[in-house]
């Protein structure tokens, strides 16, 4: 019976070890992804892996390719391809993680959507956040009521600037003219509003305009008391890695890039889904930079003006 028990101890001990080695394996993996994050920022870059290696190290390339170029020759776009979205919901709760975001403010949704009469019905999850429109309603809308608190930046992402963007009347009117619902209003709420103390993540400050913001409690000063959206993940981008949504998609459902750049994935991949992309309610006119790929012929004819 000793001997039975010792050999069965053994063998947990070793199934233990192989298991840990395992996890150092995965996880030498992740912080090499997480590495090449950041060593955008440096002057070393990353060493060229053969094909077929990792999509998103891929992607973080082409996006370290672009920031070497001036800001007015990159031309960033999103493509979700909805065929792989299990709808788990983990690119926003990242999202909300990387951002610092407040209650009631969330810049990346799945909804699901349904498509067809019944019995012929289908059901998808679209992830969705602010579409960064090369024509956007939402900055005349806001601009007329706080000058200067939207703009478009000449790589695409279409800016807010917290500290112009204040008050319910500039966003409610850029809410109602944008058509994605991109937009949230920051009403200076914690999550931990009415428990004994504040917790270490509410006090981080937040960079997804690219300048660094603290929320302080019992203030009004920016971000909150603003209207709030999605950069792209700008303060990410500026150092060579990807949005968070992005490298978060478990499904790898998310392409990020530079259309301008012919070599990159993203450019790639929307043109061997040709015929099976889709840019939502783009019959507006707002020409949104976030592809959807979809499988189902009527849905993109649905959707094309």
């Amino acid at each position: 019976m000793k001997k039975l028990i010792a050999r069965s101890e053994s063998g947990e001990r070793r199934n233990f070890l192989k298991t840990a080695l395992a996890g150092a394996v995965i996880g030498a993996g992740l912080l090499r992804e997480r590495g090449s994050a950041v060593a955008a920022s440096s002057e070393n870059p990353l060493p060229e892996l053969p094909e077929g290696d990792s999509p998103l190290l891929r992607m973080q390339r082409d996006v370290q390719r672009a920031m070497k170029k001036p800001v007015a020759e990159r031309k960033w776009a999103m493509a979700i391809d909805v065929r792989k979205c299990c709808g788990c919901n983990a690119c926003g709760v990242a999202c909300v993680a990387e951002n610092a975001l407040p209650p009631g403010v969330t810049y990346r949704r799945v909804p699901e959507v349904e498509f067809g009469n019944y019995p012929a019905v289908s059901r998808y999850f679209m992830p969705s956040q602010c579409m960064q429109c090369d024509k956007p309603p939402c900055m005349k809308a806001a601009n007329s009521a706080a000058p200067g608190s939207v703009s478009k930046r000449p790589d695409g992402i279409v800016a807010i600037d917290y500290k112009k963007f204040r008050g319910r009347k500039a966003f409610d009117a850029a809410a109602k003219a944008c058509p994605y619902g991109a937009l949230y209003y920051d009403d200076g709420r914690f999550y931990t509003d009415g428990t004994p103390a504040m917790q270490p993540y509410e006090k981080m400050e937040s960079f997804d305009s690219g300048v660094p913001l603290k929320r302080v409690k019992g203030q009004k000063s920016a971000p909150a008391g603003s209207g709030r959206k999605c950069h792209f993940c700008l303060h990410r981008l500026e150092n060579g890695m990807l949005p968070q949504c992005v490298t978060t998609c478990i499904g790898r459902g998310a392409y990020f890039g530079d259309l301008n750049d012919r070599d990159s994935l993203i450019n790639e991949v929307l043109a061997k889904n040709k015929g099976k992309v889709v840019r939502m309610r783009e019959q507006r006119g707002t020409e949104p930079r976030v592809y959807y790929l979809w499988d189902d012929p009527a849905f993109v004819a649905a959707y094309h003006p």
